[in-house]
């Protein structure tokens, strides 16, 4: 008979325990035909305060689900998924990828709190294996964030956001609106996007968006957090030792030292041992160009465009000046006091009230690099967009934290990315990631830096700012970091 056995210290892609606290347990095997090579991988699926709702934002949370495997001990391998008597726990959806690189599991029905989806079956084709491998298995979960098809507008506002889109032929204030994912054309002539030259950064104010390239108006899902140093080690840890050399974030290339610097806790030895963390649930810094587009492949998802980036901040809503990405130009400008530092209730202590509170100069004294994910949102006094640092969709910290790196639409490189997701395979030889029209490994081309920092001044946290729209940096600093992005099956 096929022995099949599970990998007992599995991890999870989670979000901080204050923030949402996804979590994959009760892992068996269910429903194993050996005929067609095929098996159910049954399991539970925690998260708290999830969401769907059809007013609004009209949208929901949802659990982005893969599969690592290993035969014999070996290397670990993407699993490819089925449809096919695939299904959900009651009260819950599961939508599988029509290229079999994972799942979305989210509620089914509008309703808000802790959900916890018992007994989800996966297929898992597991192919020619032979009948007396063993094959151990990760089961991962990362937490998005669904963004619904619809028009949208981006940048013109009456602010002074650097290199801001805007309707060509028209005032740097008039709005651009998307309307579809057909061809879009960059000139500053009427009926068509165009961007100011406020630096040399925004890019080449030129060039065709191609009907491939994601501007926003389909459907798609975003990490609700910024990429954790929890979840960056838990890839990395999967990796062979080649591979780990190659996305060694510790060398001189990175942030040089295995202590903690800038906040960043991430230490590793080399030869076979696994990496480790102090702080799971914060952000991670100095992950290059490489890196994150590695990582990106091996989940299987892809980058943002900067178009999406802009819809993820304010929604269908009409721009407003100086925004952030809670919605208002309001953001507090008191240091704050942080508790906990490093657990998984790191929390600040003089949340502000009626404004917006971000990560940023003026409030990270403190800090002194990234907070935890999901720090605003549980420190908050009220719940809403302001306090908590929210997107329209429930996304955090768009604004602060970390830059966000986007596929710019100033470059050409940038302008040929066609949306293609990661397939979960990286180079054995470099451990780079290896999908067509992404962003350039090498020179980092390709890439558009959004949302500022825990180190950048409150112009560069807008919506709307493009200072860094079309900058080239390939290597990690620590005011870096990223998410990952899929296009909605």
């Amino acid at each position: 008979m096929k022995k099949i056995t599970l990998i007992l210290m599995l991890v999870c892609f989670a979000s901080s325990t204050k923030a949402n606290n996804i979590q994959v347990n009760n892992i068996s095997l269910e429903n194993l035909n050996e005929v067609s090579n095929w098996v159910n991988i049954e399991f539970d699926l925690f998260w708290e305060n999830s969401w769907r709702i059809s007013s609004g934002p009209s949208n929901y949370d949802a659990a982005w689900v893969f599969i690592k495997y290993r035969v014999n001990n070996g290397t670990w391998t993407h699993g490819i998924v089925s449809q096919a008597n695939s299904t959900a726990a009651t009260g819950a959806t599961m939508d599988v990828t029509s290229d079999g690189i994972g799942a979305f599991i989210y509620r089914s029905t509008d309703g808000s709190g802790n959900v916890n989806f018992q007994n989800n079956q996966i297929r898992w084709n597991f192919g020619s294996t032979d009948t007396n491998d063993v094959i151990d298995i990760q089961v991962f979960a990362v937490e998005m964030v669904y963004v619904p098809e619809g028009s949208f507008y981006v940048g013109g506002t009456t602010g002074s956001e650097a290199n801001k889109f805007h309707s060509g032929g028209f005032s740097t204030s008039s709005s651009f609106r998307i309307t579809s994912e057909n061809a879009l054309t960059i000139a500053n002539t009427s009926g068509n996007m165009y961007y100011t030259g406020t630096n040399s950064n925004g890019g080449d104010q030129t060039g065709v968006l191609a009907a491939s390239y994601p501007k926003g108006f389909n459907d798609f899902y975003a990490m609700k957090y910024e990429v954790s140093e929890g979840q960056w080690i838990a890839f990395f840890n999967s990796l062979t030792e080649n591979q780990k050399n190659n996305r060694d974030i510790t060398d001189a290339d990175h942030k040089n030292s295995d202590a903690v610097v800038s906040r960043n806790t991430v230490a590793w030895s080399g030869g076979t041992a696994s990496a480790t963390t102090a702080a799971p649930d914060r952000s991670v810094s100095y992950l290059s160009i490489a890196d994150m587009n590695s990582y990106m492949d091996w989940t299987g998802m892809r980058p943002l465009s900067e178009l999406e980036f802009e819809k993820a901040c304010r929604g269908p809503i009409l721009s407003k000046s100086g925004e952030f990405a809670w919605g208002s130009a309001n953001i507090n400008s008191v240091d704050y006091t942080v508790v906990n530092a490093g657990f998984s209730s790191e929390r600040i202590s003089n949340s502000a009230t009626n404004t917006g509170n971000a990560l940023y100069s003026l409030t990270d004294a403190n800090f002194s690099g990234p907070a935890r994910n999901g720090i605003f949102a549980s420190s908050a006094i009220n719940k809403n967009r302001e306090e908590t640092g929210g997107s329209y969709y429930g996304i955090m910290e768009l604004s602060g934290n970390l830059y966000e790196r986007c596929v710019t639409v100033g470059t050409a490189q940038g302008r040929n990315f066609s949306g293609l997701h990661g397939n979960g395979i990286i180079s054995s030889t470099t451990g780079n990631g290896t999908v067509s029209n992404w962003p350039n490994n090498t020179t980092g081309d390709g890439y558009s830096f959004r949302g500022g920092s825990w180190l950048n001044g409150a112009d560069f946290l807008r919506v709307s700012d493009r200072f860094d729209g079309a900058s080239i940096i390939a290597g990690g600093n620590n005011r870096l970091g990223f998410r990952g992005a899929r296009t909605a099956p």
